[in-house]
């Protein structure tokens, strides 16, 4: 059984930018999760459309956004990966640190063809 899958910005993008979203919810009902940080990429202006298509996900019921809490284990990972990494990593993006944060607090899956910024932070 496939456990919450947690999407970055890219690879929700994809799907969204040639309206095949559906495939996803066929591949993973009930298990879409939008990080917050990743649903307010989706809201700048210029891609509107993005979030609109996401906001038609969350009112049927198909996805879900998850926030991240300060003070929670989630957010000092959430912290490391954006502002202070580790060990010569390199800060990543927002989407990309929330899913993996919130994958990893959940026992989650993280959707990401961003490998070459996650490849380090992430079991292959």
């Amino acid at each position: 059984m496939t456990d919450s899958v947690f999407f970055d910005s890219d690879c929700i993008s994809s799907f969204l930018w040639v309206r095949y979203e559906n495939l996803l919810t066929k591949l993973y009902p009930g298990k879409i999760v939008i990080p917050k940080p990743v649903y307010d990429e989706l809201s700048y202006p210029g891609i509107a459309h993005l979030r609109a298509r996401v906001d038609t996900l969350l009112s049927a019921g198909q996805a879900q956004v998850e926030a991240i809490i300060t003070g929670t284990e989630t957010y000092a990972l959430y912290y490391q990966l954006t502002v202070a990494p580790h060990g010569g990593h390199v800060i990543i993006g927002k989407g990309e640190a929330a899913s993996i944060s919130l994958a990893k607090s959940s026992d989650g899956i993280v959707a990401s063809n961003n490998l070459k910024d996650i490849s380090s932070y992430i079991l292959l």
